[in-house]
Protein backbone atom coordinates (compact mmCIF):
# COMPACT_ATOMS: atom_id res chain seq x y z
CA UNK A 1 0.00 0.00 0.00
CA UNK A 2 1.67 3.64 -0.85
CA UNK A 3 1.94 5.86 1.94
CA UNK A 4 -0.49 7.93 1.13
CA UNK A 5 -2.91 5.70 2.87
CA UNK A 6 -1.54 6.00 6.31
CA UNK A 7 -1.49 9.73 6.20
CA UNK A 8 -5.23 9.98 4.94
CA UNK A 9 -6.38 6.97 7.40
CA UNK A 10 -4.66 8.81 10.37
CA UNK A 11 -5.75 12.53 9.39
CA UNK A 12 -7.74 13.91 12.49
CA UNK A 13 -10.42 14.45 13.29
CA UNK A 14 -12.38 12.11 11.57
CA UNK A 15 -14.95 9.07 12.87
CA UNK A 16 -15.74 6.54 10.70
CA UNK A 17 -17.61 3.07 10.47
CA UNK A 18 -16.65 -0.35 11.36
CA UNK A 19 -18.49 -3.29 10.31
CA UNK A 20 -17.94 -6.67 11.46
CA UNK A 21 -20.13 -9.66 11.28
CA UNK A 22 -20.38 -13.08 13.54
CA UNK A 23 -20.39 -16.32 12.01
CA UNK A 24 -23.54 -16.69 11.24
CA UNK A 25 -23.30 -13.27 9.32
CA UNK A 26 -25.06 -10.90 11.58
CA UNK A 27 -23.74 -7.69 10.77
CA UNK A 28 -22.92 -5.03 13.36
CA UNK A 29 -21.67 -1.61 12.42
CA UNK A 30 -19.93 1.04 14.93
CA UNK A 31 -18.48 4.67 14.90
CA UNK A 32 -14.96 5.06 15.73
CA UNK A 33 -12.66 7.15 15.31
CA UNK A 34 -9.39 5.49 17.50
CA UNK A 35 -8.19 3.33 14.76
CA UNK A 36 -4.42 4.28 13.77
CA UNK A 37 -2.41 3.38 10.19
CA UNK A 38 1.32 2.00 11.67
CA UNK A 39 1.90 1.22 8.50
CA UNK A 40 0.96 1.15 5.09
CA UNK A 41 -0.30 -2.33 6.09
CA UNK A 42 -1.64 -2.79 9.27
CA UNK A 43 -4.33 -1.16 11.54
CA UNK A 44 -4.30 -0.72 15.48
CA UNK A 45 -7.43 0.11 17.93
CA UNK A 46 -8.92 -0.54 21.28
CA UNK A 47 -12.35 -1.89 21.55
CA UNK A 48 -14.46 -2.68 24.95
CA UNK A 49 -16.47 -5.71 25.50
CA UNK A 50 -18.58 -5.06 23.06
CA UNK A 51 -20.46 -6.58 19.76
CA UNK A 52 -17.57 -5.76 17.67
CA UNK A 53 -14.77 -7.61 19.42
CA UNK A 54 -16.95 -10.74 19.33
CA UNK A 55 -17.54 -10.59 15.89
CA UNK A 56 -13.88 -10.19 15.31
CA UNK A 57 -13.26 -13.17 17.34
CA UNK A 58 -15.81 -15.24 15.26
CA UNK A 59 -14.80 -13.95 12.41
CA UNK A 60 -11.86 -11.66 11.28
CA UNK A 61 -13.05 -9.95 8.59
CA UNK A 62 -14.27 -6.36 8.70
CA UNK A 63 -14.13 -2.99 6.61
CA UNK A 64 -13.33 0.30 7.78
CA UNK A 65 -15.18 3.30 5.89
CA UNK A 66 -14.21 6.67 6.04
CA UNK A 67 -16.22 9.86 4.94
CA UNK A 68 -15.90 13.01 3.94
CA UNK A 69 -18.97 15.57 2.84
CA UNK A 70 -18.92 16.93 -0.45
CA UNK A 71 -21.57 19.88 -2.07
CA UNK A 72 -23.24 16.67 -3.90
CA UNK A 73 -22.91 12.53 -3.62
CA UNK A 74 -20.82 12.73 -6.14
CA UNK A 75 -18.65 14.94 -4.26
CA UNK A 76 -18.34 13.09 -1.00
CA UNK A 77 -14.93 11.70 -0.38
CA UNK A 78 -13.57 8.94 1.08
CA UNK A 79 -12.56 5.36 1.51
CA UNK A 80 -13.29 1.67 2.05
CA UNK A 81 -10.54 -0.29 3.93
CA UNK A 82 -11.02 -4.24 4.07
CA UNK A 83 -9.35 -5.17 7.18
CA UNK A 84 -8.41 -9.03 9.09
CA UNK A 85 -8.07 -9.29 12.60
CA UNK A 86 -4.64 -10.70 13.34
CA UNK A 87 -4.37 -10.08 16.74
CA UNK A 88 -6.45 -9.58 19.80
CA UNK A 89 -4.79 -8.84 23.07
CA UNK A 90 -6.58 -8.70 25.94
CA UNK A 91 -3.62 -8.74 28.62
CA UNK A 92 0.23 -8.49 28.62
CA UNK A 93 2.35 -6.25 27.05
CA UNK A 94 0.68 -5.48 24.33
CA UNK A 95 -2.36 -4.39 25.65
CA UNK A 96 -0.69 -2.59 28.32
CA UNK A 97 1.96 -0.55 25.53
CA UNK A 98 -1.21 0.39 23.78
CA UNK A 99 -3.05 1.58 26.78
CA UNK A 100 -0.09 3.53 27.83
CA UNK A 101 0.04 5.06 24.13
CA UNK A 102 -3.85 6.00 24.05
CA UNK A 103 -3.48 7.66 27.56
CA UNK A 104 -0.86 10.36 26.18
CA UNK A 105 -3.39 11.22 23.82
CA UNK A 106 -6.76 10.31 25.24
CA UNK A 107 -6.09 10.95 28.84
CA UNK A 108 -6.30 7.90 31.19
CA UNK A 109 -10.26 8.18 31.89
CA UNK A 110 -10.38 7.09 28.06
CA UNK A 111 -8.07 4.21 28.42
CA UNK A 112 -10.22 2.80 31.32
CA UNK A 113 -12.72 1.41 28.56
CA UNK A 114 -10.47 -0.62 26.84
CA UNK A 115 -10.38 -4.00 27.00
CA UNK A 116 -8.60 -5.24 23.95
CA UNK A 117 -5.84 -3.94 21.77
CA UNK A 118 -6.45 -5.43 18.26
CA UNK A 119 -4.21 -5.56 15.59
CA UNK A 120 -5.71 -5.37 11.74
CA UNK A 121 -3.86 -6.55 8.12
CA UNK A 122 -5.41 -4.59 5.41
CA UNK A 123 -6.54 -6.72 2.67
CA UNK A 124 -7.95 -4.27 0.48
CA UNK A 125 -8.76 -0.65 -0.26
CA UNK A 126 -11.54 0.90 -2.18
CA UNK A 127 -13.20 4.25 -2.94
CA UNK A 128 -15.91 5.35 -1.13
CA UNK A 129 -17.77 5.46 -4.50
CA UNK A 130 -16.17 3.21 -6.52
CA UNK A 131 -16.49 4.51 -10.30
CA UNK A 132 -13.49 2.87 -11.61
CA UNK A 133 -11.15 6.08 -10.63
CA UNK A 134 -9.03 4.01 -7.69
CA UNK A 135 -8.81 4.99 -3.80
CA UNK A 136 -6.06 7.70 -4.62
CA UNK A 137 -8.45 9.77 -6.52
CA UNK A 138 -11.34 9.61 -4.33
CA UNK A 139 -9.35 11.43 -1.29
Amino acid sequence: MPSKLPEYFNKSPRIGTLSTANKAGKVDSGIFGSPRMTDERTVVMGLGKNRTLANLRQNPHAVYLIMEPGASIMDWKGIRVYLKAENIATSGPVLDNFKAQMAKVTGEEATKMIYAAVSFLVTEVRPLIDMGQGWEKSV
